[in-house]
């Protein structure tokens, strides 16, 4: 598929739920969040069938995401059905790692190639305070469960305020070329002012080569997490919504009032 301004699109992002079991403090308030009705929220098989109708058009990249896609009931056997659809060449997950080591040889069996993890420090204090009570060494563990089965390249995903030559991020990035992983630096963004840049160590962020089209957890495809369009796929049905997200995605990201990273998926 091609958009109006020649980029090929390939690269569907598909978030399975908006819930989360951290609270991290640039994602999510600390009292939580009003969460979709389970009735809003896309079964298994909806999913399944969007993504072989995604492929038809051209799609031979998928992300899952969240949320925390782990939470999610099934998460392993969408795995597999997606991994079974003809045509699809790259199945990854993106993950805050918390789950990941009671998971990492189920995900592998099912057909995951590789996985993102989410880590922005790896001092375990300022890990709890930032995540609001999260255990970083059960990230750890996740890490090294899923080295061990194969999902590879692990990519890090490190969150900035400012800049990568914060110490937390040096100590991320020593701590990935330590143990064999790649590392992506994310700064800060903010959907409703339009706040983003792009990732270092990744193509997130750079419009000029933006391929991807987002899957919301309750059916909406967005042609760009900065902007506030979306079809619904239970209205206009996955084809229709697929072509209208392709046909109006923008030249750029601008702003978006309407979502939250937590349940478009980052």
């Amino acid at each position: 598929m091609l958009d109006r301004y020649n980029r090929k699109i390939n690269y569907l992002r598909i978030s399975v739920t908006d819930r989360c079991n951290l609270r991290c403090v640039y994602c999510m308030p600390e009292h939580g969040i009003k969460l979709l009705k389970h009735s809003d929220i896309l079964s298994l098989e909806e999913i399944t069938e969007i993504a072989k109708v995604a492929v038809k058009f051209g799609i031979d990249k998928i992300r899952i995401t969240g949320g925390e896609p782990l939470v999610r009931k099934g998460i392993v056997s969408l795995v597999s059905n997606l991994w079974g659809i003809e045509g699809i060449k790259d199945l990854a997950m993106t993950t805050n790692g918390i789950l990941l080591h009671d998971f990492a040889v189920r995900l592998k069996e099912a057909g995951l190639q590789r996985i993102n993890i989410s880590l922005d420090t790896i001092n375990p204090k300022t890990y709890e305070k930032i995540t609001r009570g999260g255990d970083i060494s059960k990230v750890f563990k996740g890490i090294e469960a899923a080295k061990i089965v194969g999902l590879k390249p692990i990519k890090i995903n490190c969150v900035v305020m400012n800049s990568s030559q914060e110490k937390d991020a040096v100590e991320v990035k020593e701590y990935c070329e330590k143990n064999d992983l790649k590392v992506r630096f994310i700064h800060q963004m903010n959907l409703t002012t339009g706040e983003f840049s792009v990732v270092e160590g990744g193509d997130g962020g750079n419009c000029r080569r933006c391929n991807r089209l987002r899957l919301t957890a309750n059916g909406q495809i967005k042609p760009c997490l900065f902007n506030d369009l979306g079809y619904d796929v239970r209205k206009f049905g996955a084809e229709e919504a697929i072509k209208l997200a392709v046909e109006n995605k923008p030249e750029s990201g601008t702003y978006n009032l309407s979502g939250d990273f937590y349940n478009i998926g980052g």
